[in-house]
């Protein structure tokens, strides 16, 4: 059974830092890239980065581009997102998502509040 736990959301004032991780099991880790999520209130969901199976590459939406990074540990099975600079519209809960067979795959999410 794929599984994604998120977790590392919390409350946190603009500028602050947060991270993000995602542990996973189920399928081949290693051999799947990954993607961070994000559906703000009231809002769709949102990308916000990709990473190669590797890691070796990766992307941003342009509103976290240079406040955001992702990562992976492909012996532990897991996801990171560091994000710094937080601002009040990053106010969102955060999924990492796999596609497996065609079919997107999420977690639960974790909540993120900037907010003073």
């Amino acid at each position: 059974e794929v599984q994604l736990v998120e977790s590392g959301g919390g409350l946190v004032q603009p500028g602050g830092s947060l991270r993000l991780s995602c542990a996973t099991s189920g399928f081949t880790f290693r051999r799947a890239a990954m993607t961070w999520v994000r559906q703000a209130p009231g809002k769709g969901l949102e990308w916000v980065s990709s990473i190669s199976s590797g890691g070796s590459s990766s992307s941003y939406a342009d509103s976290v581009k240079g406040r955001f990074t992702i990562s992976r540990d492909n012996v532990r099975n897991t996801l990171y997102l560091q994000m710094n600079s937080l601002r009040p519209e990053d106010t969102a809960v955060y999924y990492c998502a796999v596609t497996l067979s065609d079919s997107e795959r999420r977690g639960q999410g974790t909540q993120v509040t900037v907010s003073s």
